[in-house]
């Protein structure tokens, strides 16, 4: 089993070899060196020139935007200075009554007392029957004590009727 795994890797190996060489050869067509050696360092000698014209090039347009985020930079700086000139003055917290806040806001014509305590009314609590046997009960302990014997039965009795 391992012999024919071995052998299955060796031909995907063989025909990924053969599609690789299909296809360098469709796409990258041999390289033709024109004439003698001189002439092709002739043309390394221009093209090394040309890449370095296009590196100059590169170089000075990248200059140029340094240059300009820094103008901007400078700028931004210049303008949120500009800004922090004019100091605001720190907010507090202030504390007013209804009344002098509606007389700050209105003006002299408010005549209108809003005093808020003085609207609220008053309820009395209604004595209930169950707080009134609470009451009158007192102490838990007494209540046991008069209950308890004879005389505590015979006065429950005469309570009830």
């Amino acid at each position: 089993m391992l012999q024919i795994a071995a052998t299955e890797l060796e031909k995907e190996e063989s025909r990924r070899e053969t599609e690789k060489q299909n296809y360098l050869s469709e796409h990258c067509p041999p390289l033709h060196i024109p004439g003698p050696m001189a002439e092709v360092q002739e043309l390394c000698k221009q093209l090394h020139a040309k890449i370095d014209a296009a590196e100059e090039e590169k170089y000075d347009m990248e200059m140029k935007v340094q240059k300009s985020t820094k103008e901007l930079e400078d700028m931004n700086q210049k303008l949120f200075d500009l800004r922090g000139k004019f100091k605001r003055p720190p907010l507090r917290r202030v504390r007013m009554s209804a009344d002098a806040m509606l007389k700050a806001l209105l003006g002299s014509k408010h005549k209108v007392c809003m005093d808020l305590r003085a609207n609220l009314k008053q309820v009395k609590k209604e004595d209930t029957e169950k707080e009134r046997d609470l009451r009158d009960v007192g102490d838990w302990r007494k209540n046991i004590e008069e209950k308890s014997g004879m005389e505590g039965r015979k006065k429950m009795f005469e309570t009830e009727s």
